[in-house]
């Protein structure tokens, strides 16, 4: 979506949806993985059911918001490294968070993970299925093979967009408070405002200085162009007129 959304106050994480309608856009898990911490986050670690239902409020929201939305699964950070026991009984344990978190919070979706070659995960998000063919599993986790093209969600740390006062933090007793969100565009452009509105009165006064100054040299420089009817006389014509006393 391009957008940091943060929950409540800046006490809280910050997240982005990484969405493409256009198929051919969608990335792998470690291309997924790599975007994130470039853009200063990593990719979505989970820690709760709160958190989960979070992420799922936002996709959601991203559903309906009537930009043509549909079908497209999400990478997460799970992931798990080499090949070792695989396909043993021990596979649902060697999975682990990108970012180093070690939360022991999963949402399998049934008879997942497969493991076999299936070793990056998914949050399975495909709102047109009928129930019969995948409906029930939405926003439920699978395993998928890292190489597979999907979208992805960024999560960043409460210090990396501290866009809220403390004091306007929100009231979880208040059930439309529970999913308060403050959205900000991110890039270069927002972070140049913050630069540039200081400096617009210094601006201001370099501007009028100059004017000032341009006014008196060109008020000078009129003055000194002035001349008189008796200078204009001295000019002498590049073609000099014959003397008549001269001629024959």
């Amino acid at each position: 979506s391009g957008q940091k959304v943060c929950y409540g106050d800046f006490k809280r994480s910050c997240y982005k949806l990484a969405y493409f309608q256009d198929l051919s856009r969608r990335v792998g898990f470690q291309e997924a993985r790599q975007a994130c911490e470039i853009d200063g986050g990593a990719l979505l670690s989970l820690e709760s059911e709160a958190e989960q239902q979070l992420i799922e409020n936002m996709l959601q929201n991203l559903t309906k918001s009537g930009s043509g939305i549909s079908d497209g699964d999400f990478w997460i950070g799970l992931w798990r490294s080499g090949d070792g026991l695989a396909t043993s009984s021990a596979c649902p344990d060697l999975y682990q968070w990108a970012d180093g978190s070690i939360s022991p919070f999963r949402n399998w979706y049934t008879d997942e993970p497969s493991c076999g070659s299936e070793a990056c995960v998914v949050m399975y998000h495909q709102p047109t299925a009928n129930p019969g063919l995948g409906g029930p599993y939405l926003y439920q986790w699978n395993d998928d093979r890292c190489n597979m093209k999907h979208n992805f969600i960024c999560k960043y740390g409460p210090d990396i967009f501290p866009t809220v006062p403390a004091g306007n933090a929100y009231d979880t007793s208040k059930p439309e408070d529970q999913y308060h969100v403050i959205a900000t565009e991110t890039g270069i452009i927002p972070n140049l405002i913050y630069v540039v509105i200081p400096t617009i009165p210094l601006l201001l006064l370099i501007l009028v200085a100059f004017g000032t100054c341009c006014f008196q040299m060109l008020h000078k420089s009129k003055g000194r162009t002035k001349t008189s009817p008796n200078q204009s006389t001295l000019w002498i014509s590049k073609t000099p007129r014959k003397d008549s006393s001269m001629e024959v």
